[in-house]
């Protein structure tokens, strides 16, 4: 009967370690997001309340809308990096 092969290399071989992920997210995260998502929302608020009453809003006309969905956005996406 023949004699089976040795095998030539080692049955398991461990992942290789990797350097630890920040678990910690960047202290100016959480304050960026809640003024993004703040100031969205009192944009749209103004816009709405005053009827596009100072110069600076009216002008934009309907890009307000825009804008504070733009900052709600942002928002967002910044809060999904906050750990």
């Amino acid at each position: 009967m023949p004699k089976s092969r040795v095998r030539k290399k080692s049955v398991y071989t461990p992942p290789p370690t990797r350097s630890p992920r920040k678990k910690v997210s960047p202290p100016w995260l959480a304050p960026a997001m809640l003024t993004c998502l703040v100031l969205g929302l009192v944009w749209i608020a103004l816009y709405y309340v005053t009827n596009g009453g100072p110069s600076w809003l009216a002008s934009l006309g309907g890009w307000n809308l825009v804008c504070g969905f733009g900052l709600i956005v942002a928002g967002v996406i910044l809060s999904t990096q906050w750990r």
